[in-house]
């Protein structure tokens, strides 16, 4: 299979750049056959940004062209993700991606629980590596894992301790490019993150 170097815009030939400290769990990654994903994706998708990393920012899984070009958030939803980011000051260089799943469910279907199930300990390990001071979850799916049973819509933008670190529910990108009044409700969840970043807990954070 052909490099995706070779044709991704130049732009994201950074995010290629693999952190020593997670090069061996990317490989694993890549040859991962635990669920079905591993029959109909083209390439793994394990993350991108460096390690360690105080931001952390984890979706749900890769779709079409996160396929293609083996990198996380590089289509529609990581266009207005790195909008987001450029209004805390910040890039997709100088953060941590990643989703639940490392492959594309088929048509972008949800991913199921036996897929999340057999991706947990990698994501377990990334956020081991990384050692985010706040982390980010992007859509209801990886919104689970620390809020089991609640609803995005009523939590969003509620950052909760979780062991040293704070954990802010938010809407996927995604969705804010099909309902149009999620934007601004984005911008505004993520205008939170530099006070937390900062140790700030005096910002709108509250423990669960």
């Amino acid at each position: 299979m052909a490099d995706p170097r070779l044709t991704a815009p130049p732009a994201l030939l950074p995010l290629y750049e693999v952190p020593p400290a997670v090069a061996g769990l990317y490989e694993e990654v890549a040859d991962c056959p635990a669920c079905i994903l591993a029959r109909t994706r083209s390439r793994t998708v394990p993350g991108s940004g460096p390690v360690p990393s105080d931001l952390m920012l984890i979706g749900e899984g890769p779709g079409q062209r996160e396929d293609e070009l083996g990198l996380p958030f590089v289509g529609r939803s990581g266009q207005f993700l790195d909008e987001l980011l450029d209004t805390i000051g910040r890039s997709r260089q100088d953060v941590y991606v990643t989703n639940v799943v490392k492959c594309r469910p088929p048509a972008n279907r949800d991913p199921e629980p036996a897929e999340i199930a057999a991706c947990g300990d990698f994501l377990e390990r990334q956020i081991e590596a990384v050692q985010p001071r706040v982390i980010a979850t992007l859509g209801r799916f990886s919104m689970a894992r620390w809020f089991p049973g609640e609803r995005i819509s009523s939590i969003h933008g509620r950052a909760s301790r979780a062991g040293d670190r704070w954990v802010v529910p938010m809407y996927h990108p995604a969705a804010a490019l099909r309902a149009g009044a999620l934007r601004e409700v984005m911008k505004q969840d993520f205008q939170q993150i530099p006070a937390l970043l900062a140790g700030d807990t005096n910002s709108k954070a509250t423990r669960p």
